[in-house]
């Protein structure tokens, strides 16, 4: 089941070869190797993705602020509320945080990244390839309820 913060991610990725500025995402077929992380805190479900800033197309990675290199990785965090067709976006407060295999640890500045209605928090992390970062994202809703996520990734040279 594709979601709305899936289909974001994937069109930006998809835009590479885009010559016009896109007003918004654009929806896409799925990417085989997106790994989703998915948590639940009540009836909010948030979902965190990492990929190389390498796969964003050069006008999107413009207009959201992102630098696209080989050596950094991009962190998307997103928190709904409902169904897939009607969900809305969840504020919340998150600190994320990226550790490598040497125990270097390094926190990950999130912003805040609209698309139409829907609200999503944005980051980037530098990492040395190849690299293994896990990584720590502690989220608290504006209710109080609080949910850590934790994953590793790996990273290699493409």
């Amino acid at each position: 089941m594709r979601t709305p913060l899936f289909s974001m991610l994937l069109g930006l990725g998809l835009l590479t070869a885009c010559s016009a500025e896109p007003a918004a995402p654009v929806p896409a077929a799925t990417l085989a190797d997106s790994q989703d992380t998915v948590v639940t805190i009540g009836d909010v479900t948030a979902r965190a993705t990492v990929m190389p800033t390498t796969m964003l197309g050069s006008l999107v990675a413009e207009k959201y602020g992102i630098r696209r290199a080989d050596d950094q990785v991009m962190l998307l965090v997103g928190l709904r509320r409902g169904e897939a067709s009607a969900e809305i976006s969840v504020p919340a407060r998150i600190v994320a945080t990226a550790s490598d295999l040497r125990g270097g640890r390094r926190p990950i500045e999130l912003r805040e990244l609209s698309s139409g209605e829907l609200m999503d928090y944005v980051g980037t992390v530098q990492v040395s390839l190849p690299d293994t970062l896990k990584f720590e994202i502690e989220i608290t809703l504006e209710d109080g309820a609080r949910k850590t996520m934790q994953f590793t990734r790996d990273f290699q040279p493409q």
